[in-house]
C-alpha cells in the first residue's frame, strides 16, 4: 500500500467538523482518523456512534475509526453501520484479540490493531493474519497535541520485520506526535499510514499542511 495521509479531527474545531473534512480532503488526506474514547481505557471522553454516522455523510474519503474503548466488542456492529471503513480496537483490552478482528471482517471493514507505547509487539503475534491494519501509538492515547515517542521509530522497523516474516498483507500506521519533521522517518521505518492531528488542524491552512505533510513523507523515497 502507498502512503496515506489520515487527518485525526481529534485536533479539529468540534463546532465546525464538516468544514475540517471538507479542508483537509481539499489538501488531498487519504482518510479521516475518527478518535473514540470512553473515559475508561484513555482519561478522556470523545465522541461516539452517532457523530461517526455524521461524518459519513459529509465524508468523501473513508473513516478511519480508532477505538480507545474498553469494551469495544459490544459496538463493533454499530460502528461499522455508521461508516467505519477501518475499525481499530486495542490489544490491551481484548482477551479475545482473534474473535474481534474476525467480526470486524465479517461486517466488511479493514480489521485494525492499535498497541500503546509500552505494549510489546509480543501481543500482536499470534494475529497476524488477521488483521488489516496495525496502528503504533507513538504517544500515550487520549489527547492532542503530545510530543513524539522517540523510540516508537523502533518499534516500527521492528514491527514491518514481524509482518514480513509472518507474510502478513497488513499496514502499518503511526499515530501520535506525526509532523512534517518525522514524517520521512517513519515511513523510512515502515509506516504507510500517517495520522497526524495538531500539525494539521494546528495550521492556519489545514489543506495546504496536509499538502505539506504529505511531501515530507515522500522524502522518504
Amino acid at each position: 500500500m502507498s502512503l496515506r495521509i489520515s487527518p485525526s479531527i481529534l485536533a479539529g474545531d468540534f463546532a465546525h467538523l464538516a468544514d475540517a473534512v471538507a479542508n483537509v480532503e481539499a489538501g488531498g488526506a487519504d482518510f479521516i482518523h475518527v478518535d473514540v474514547m470512553d473515559g475508561h481505557f484513555v482519561p478522556n471522553i470523545t465522541i461516539g456512534v452517532p457523530v461517526v454516522a455524521a461524518l459519513k455523510r459529509v465524508a468523501k474519503v473513508p473513516l478511519d475509526v480508532h477505538l480507545m474503548i474498553s469494551e469495544p466488542d459490544r459496538y463493533l456492529d454499530a460502528f461499522v453501520e455508521a461508516g467505519a471503513s477501518i475499525l481499530t480496537v486495542h490489544a490491551e483490552v481484548l482477551p479475545h484479540l482473534h474473535r474481534t478482528l474476525t467480526r470486524i471482517r465479517e461486517l466488511g471493514a479493514r480489521a485494525g490493531v492499535a498497541i500503546n507505547p509500552s505494549t510489546p509487539l509480543a501481543a500482536i503475534g499470534e494475529v497476524t493474519s488477521e488483521m488489516d491494519h496495525l496502528l503504533v501509538m507513538s504517544v500515550n492515547p487520549g489527547f492532542s497535541w503530545q510530543s513524539f515517542i522517540p523510540h516508537s521509530l523502533d518499534k516500527i522497523v521492528k514491527a514491518r520485520e514481524l509482518l514480513t516474516t509472518k507474510r502478513s498483507h497488513a499496514t502499518i500506521g503511526v499515530d501520535g506526535g506525526v509532523d512534517q519533521k518525522n514524517a520521512a522517518a517513519l515511513v523510512r521505518a515502515g509506516a504507510s499510514i500517517l495520522v497526524a492531528g495538531g500539525a494539521i488542524f494546528g495550521a492556519a491552512d489545514p489543506a495546504e499542511a496536509t499538502r505539506a505533510l504529505r511531501r515530507s513523507a515522500e522524502m522518504a523515497a
